[in-house]
């Protein structure tokens, strides 16, 4: 969709286009879904009223930001499903999806809140989730995952990751990665 839109748009919209969805996708990971979004027309150097033209709703605008976050996540939890071991292939998960939602606090609110409500994300949130399940049960049924770990034990992780706070991106990532070892070590059979 976003192809066909841009070679339907004027070049200068199309630059207006992608400088709000850069600003957007930089803001809301270094500073989560809160941010207004006369702060995103700001930092994308466009009037409030080309931001709205573009994005009718801050929905729409997360939901267009996230979406390769969202590629990225799949490919995080697809590389885990392909592994034979169930135990490296949940190990694995755990890791790249804590890394991925320590890098972008963003995209960690609109995964494990369910914000924005946009169909297509919810959709995708649910393919997401129900691999993570698949990986889970797998682990489980391998005898590595302790057999008391329910699918909302691992949302519950991904959820308290964050709220892992750091100076700085990079000390974020650190944070989470300690974290993820804590993680597995306590969830291992």
């Amino acid at each position: 969709m976003t192809e066909g839109l841009s070679q339907l748009l004027r070049s200068d919209a199309r630059d207006n286009r992608e400088r709000i969805l850069e600003a957007a996708r930089a803001v809301f990971a270094a500073d989560g879904l809160a941010v207004p979004m006369r702060e995103i027309a700001r930092r994308a150097d466009v009037g409030p009223a080309t931001l709205y033209r573009h994005f009718p709703t801050k929905e729409a605008l997360a939901t267009e930001a996230f979406a390769d976050r969202m590629h990225a996540c799949y490919a995080i939890v697809d590389e885990g499903l392909a592994d034979r071991d169930p135990w490296r292939g949940f190990t694995s998960m755990v890791e790249g999806l804590f890394e991925l939602h320590a890098r972008d606090r963003g995209f960690t609110a609109a995964f494990t809140a369910e914000f924005p409500h946009a169909l297509d994300f919810a959709a995708d949130r649910e393919r997401a989730v129900q691999s993570i399940a698949e990986l889970t049960r797998r682990a489980k049924e391998a005898g590595c995952l302790r057999p008391d770990v329910e699918l909302d034990d691992v949302i519950l992780v991904l959820m308290a990751n964050s709220g892992i706070q750091g100076a700085s991106p990079a000390a974020r990532v650190a944070a989470s990665r300690r974290f993820a070892a804590l993680v597995i070590r306590g969830l291992q059979a």
